[in-house]
C-alpha cells in the first residue's frame, strides 16, 4: 500500500487581482501534461450527473490529456479517485476498500461545504491523499467563483430605475446563524426584500439574477463563518446581478485577496448594525460614491463554476504539482482549522 504520513497542504499565496487561476490556468491557454491522466468520479454530488461520453476536458474547457469516467469498473486503473464526502458521510455511497486499491492510485477528498456541513470526517483519516475545495490551502483548488478581464457594463453602472435598497435570498434561515442575527437587526432601520423558501417566494433560476438587479445592495450572507468559505452569494447572486454585496463570511483580507477591489462592503467593518444602515443609506444618496463599488466592472468579469466535469478536469491541470506521498491521517482537524 502507500506510504502514510501526516502532511498538511501549505497555503498558496494569492495576487489580490486578477485572480489566482487567471494567472496559472488561463482559460484560452492550452494545458499539456506529460501522459494521459483518468480520473474516477465515484459518485455524482447530491446525484446531479452530467454527460461524461468522448473528450469533454479537451472538448469544452482545452485540457489535453485529461479524461472523465465515472464507470466504476475503471477502479483499478485510475490515476485519481474523487469521492464526495456529502455521499459518504450520510451513507448514501461508501469507500471500495474491499476491492484494493493500486499504490499509486490517490484518492481525493471534495466538498465546496464549510465544516459545519461535513459530518463523520474521522471514518476517513488516513485515507485520502488530497483535498479538494474552496479553501485556498486544498491540494486541488476549487473557488465557487473568479474574475476574468474584460468587462461587459454599460457605461451605466447604476440604472436609476432600481426600486428597492436592499434584498437577501435565503434558503435554510436559522435561528443560531450569524446571518439571521444581523439580518433582524439591519430590518429595524431599513427596508430589506427577502426571498427564497424560507419566505415563501421562491425565485426561478431565471427570476433570480433580474429581481436581485432591481436592488442596489444584495446580502452576501454566508450561512456559516469559516475559512476562506466565499460561496455563490458573492460570485453570482451579487457580482453577476450588477450589484454591491453586504458580505458576512470570512475576513475582510480573505475578500480582499479573491475579489475586485473596492467591490464589496463588509459588516465587520462597522460598530453596530445601526452604522452599517447609515452608510447604505449614504450611498443610495450619493450615486458616485455607490458606483465606484461598480468600477471594476468596467475591466473585468465573474466566471462562476456550476459544472462538476470543470471542477474536476481542474485535477490535472494542478496534477504536476501536487505531493504524490501525502495521507490525510487527520481529515477533520484539517477540514475543521
Amino acid at each position: 500500500m502507500f506510504c502514510q504520513r501526516r502532511v498538511y497542504g501549505q497555503r498558496r499565496r494569492l495576487t489580490l487581482f486578477p485572480s489566482f487561476l487567471d494567472q496559472i490556468v488561463p482559460r484560452n491557454a492550452p494545458r499539456v501534461l506529460q501522459r494521459n491522466i483518468s480520473i474516477l468520479l465515484w459518485h455524482w454530488p447530491f446525484g446531479v450527473s452530467y454527460r461524461l461520453h468522448g473528450n469533454k476536458c479537451l472538448e469544452l474547457y482545452n485540457i489535453s490529456r485529461c479524461f472523465l469516467t465515472n464507470n466504476a469498473s475503471a477502479l483499478s486503473t485510475a490515476d485519481v479517485v474523487v469521492f464526495h464526502h456529502q455521499e459518504l458521510s450520510n451513507g448514501l455511497s461508501t469507500l471500495p476498500l474491499h476491492l484494493g486499491r493500486p499504490a499509486w492510485q490517490r484518492w481525493v477528498w471534495l466538498s465546496m461545504e464549510p465544516p459545519v456541513n461535513n459530518s463523520n470526517l474521522t471514518l476517513f483519516n488516513g485515507l485520502f491523499n488530497w483535498t479538494m475545495s474552496y479553501r485556498r490551502d486544498a491540494d486541488i483548488y476549487i473557488p465557487y467563483g473568479k474574475t476574468v478581464p474584460g468587462g461587459s457594463r454599460p457605461k451605466d453602472l447604476a440604472p436609476s430605475n432600481r426600486s428597492c435598497l436592499v434584498s437577501w435570498v435565503v434558503t435554510k434561515y436559522e435561528n443560531q446563524q450569524v446571518r439571521t442575527q444581523v439580518y433582524q437587526s439591519l430590518k429595524n432601520y431599513i427596508p430589506i426584500e427577502v426571498y427564497g423558501k424560507w419566505t415563501k417566494r421562491p425565485l426561478l433560476n431565471k427570476k433570480l439574477l433580474p429581481t436581485i438587479a432591481k436592488c442596489l445592495f444584495y446580502l452576501a450572507f454566508e450561512n456559516s463563518v469559516a475559512t476562506d468559505y466565499i460561496s455563490e452569494k458573492l460570485w453570482r447572486n451579487s457580482f453577476q446581478a450588477g450589484v454591491v454585496p453586504v458580505v458576512l463570511g470570512p475576513s475582510r483580507a480573505t475578500y480582499e485577496a479573491l475579489a475586485p477591489p473596492n467591490s464589496f462592503i463588509h459588516v465587520a467593518d462597522f460598530k453596530t448594525v445601526a452604522d452599517l444602515a447609515a452608510h447604505l443609506k449614504h450611498l443610495a444618496a450619493d450615486r458616485k460614491s455607490y458606483e465606484a463599488y461598480l468600477q471594476w466592472h468596467r475591466t473585468h468579469t465573474v466566471q462562476t463554476y456550476t459544472d462538476w466535469r470543470e471542477r474536476l478536469c481542474q485535477i490535472c491541470v494542478q496534477y504536476p504539482s501536487l505531493q504524490t506521498s501525502k495521507v490525510y491521517q487527520d481529515l477533520a482537524g484539517w477540514v475543521n482549522k
